[in-house]
């Protein structure tokens, strides 16, 4: 595992200048100890109002991935290491993309095409492409749609991709929640339209297990049986399913419930702020420590942002635009510009979208549904100004929490620097395999591809 340190540079006349502090001759006490002091009265301060507000610090603590117990999962998918295993491997394995639209994109896309670990399990897109596309360049974002697919053969999402990060935290999956039997799903029945991907949900599934069966057909990834049978993956199913009859083994039904179980364990438990919340009183700079209190305080993120993903399952219309631009290459629907209403067919929950889990942002530079903002301090701004930028949205379909915050540009830089480094886990890729059992490059394998990610 290679874990890259976070640089923390702190000048002792920068702390001199945040305690208000103009000489260096201050008496008794030495400059060390002072710093000291304002430390720990900055973790006095910031434990005693997460303390006021959820009773301790816990309720905002990320299990470890190992610890299967405690990661929240679906009782009819149970967590177990034989399965995780087999699911890192076919959410990178390109050698299922026997789907695609035209020859060229056969084995060349997977899961990881648009949830890749570069990005923060995001697309490094503002529009993920998966079969149609090639090239990846250093995140992601180098991957282009391929001159041999019309626009209308791409697999191209209609929305900016949701991260897979702690997705263990979400009961229902997407921007608009559409995928889940449980949870906020139980009453849309009506919607789970045969013939659709939202089909799925009447296998009785949580959120991840059935976005991750109904994926693999979405976006043209095959569980052929009498190719997994003979092949490195028959015995990582036999491991995994072993409780299931052989004829029913090697399904994709069986093949996305290990995807899922894998995504439950995505969690970035190495954040400063993870670590802070776990009794490390150092892991986050001081300043970091000023930006979480105001988090937590003035700034009210806490009132959507709240569990340890830092996502509150709820949804919320904050007039953001759709996905625009040039480079866009297919139209967005009137569906999905409508969210959660645009699932539910109930008008009040036009234009509201999932709250979204807030670590690794900085891994992209694209935010809100539509990818319309190009910094987390961009969307701090438009969040603390509560100008809609989409007149699509009428003024009363706003969410009653989208009022003006009236930060300071010293809060909403602080606020900045907690959500971008504090939030940060920069060990993401122990989460992924060192090679599959194919051998395939990924998470993309076309030519362009294999020659940016060093497998060709």
């Amino acid at each position: 595992m290679v874990i890259f340190p976070k640089n923390k540079i702190m000048t002792k006349l920068k702390q001199l200048f945040f305690l208000g502090f103009f000489t260096l001759s201050l008496g008794a006490c030495s400059s060390d100890d002072t710093y000291q002091n304002v430390d720990d009265d900055l973790n006095s301060v910031l434990t005693e109002k997460i303390n006021e507000l959820y009773g301790s610090v816990s309720p905002l603590i990320l299990p470890e991935d190992v610890d299967l117990v405690s990661i929240p999962s679906d009782p009819n998918n149970p967590l177990t290491v034989s399965k995780i295993i087999l699911g890192r491997l076919l959410f990178h394995e390109t050698g299922i993309g026997t789907d695609p639209m035209q020859p060229q994109g056969m084995k060349t896309y997977s899961c990881a095409s648009c949830h890749h670990v570069d990005a923060g399990f995001q697309s490094g897109l503002r529009q993920g492409i998966g079969d149609g596309g090639v090239g990846f360049g250093f995140a992601g974002e180098g991957r282009v749609p391929s001159a041999l697919y019309l626009p209308a053969e791409l697999d191209v999402q209609p929305i900016r991709t949701p991260s897979a990060l702690n997705s263990a935290f979400q009961k229902v999956m997407l921007w608009n929640g559409q995928f889940g039997a449980k949870g906020p799903n139980e009453g849309t029945e009506a919607q789970w339209t045969v013939d659709t991907p939202k089909e799925v949900n009447n296998l009785g599934f949580e959120g991840l297990e059935t976005q991750a069966i109904a994926g693999l057909g979405v976006h043209r990834l095959v569980i052929n049986a009498d190719e997994i049978i003979g092949s490195p993956y028959q015995i990582l199913f036999d491991d995994a399913f072993s409780d299931v009859p052989l004829s029913d083994r090697y399904t994709k039904i069986n093949a996305g419930l290990a995807i899922a179980a894998y995504e439950r364990t995505l969690l970035s438990t190495e954040a400063p702020f993870q670590r802070w919340l776990k009794g490390d009183d150092s892991a986050m700079t001081e300043n970091q420590k000023e930006g979480a209190l105001l988090f937590f305080g003035k700034a009210q993120c806490f009132q959507c942002h709240s569990g340890p993903a830092l996502n509150d399952m709820k949804f919320h219309a904050l007039g953001m635009n759709d996905l625009q631009g040039p480079e866009i290459v297919t139209e967005v629907d009137d569906a999905t510009k409508k969210g959660r209403g645009g699932f539910t067919a109930n008008p009040d929950d036009n234009y509201k979208f999932k709250t979204p889990q807030l670590y690794n942002l900085k891994d992209v530079t694209f935010y809100g549904h539509g990818g319309t903002f190009e910094s987390v301090k961009s969307i701090i701004e438009y969040k603390n100004n509560a100008i809609s930028e989409n007149n699509e949205v009428p003024d009363e379909q706003l969410s009653d929490k989208f009022i003006p915050l009236n930060l300071t540009d010293s809060d909403i830089n602080l606020l900045t620097l907690f959500l971008e480094e504090a939030l940060y886990d920069s060990g993401l890729r122990r989460f992924i395999p060192d090679s599959l059992p194919t051998g395939n490059c990924f998470p993309n394998a076309d030519t362009q591809s294999s020659s940016d990610l060093g497998c060709d």
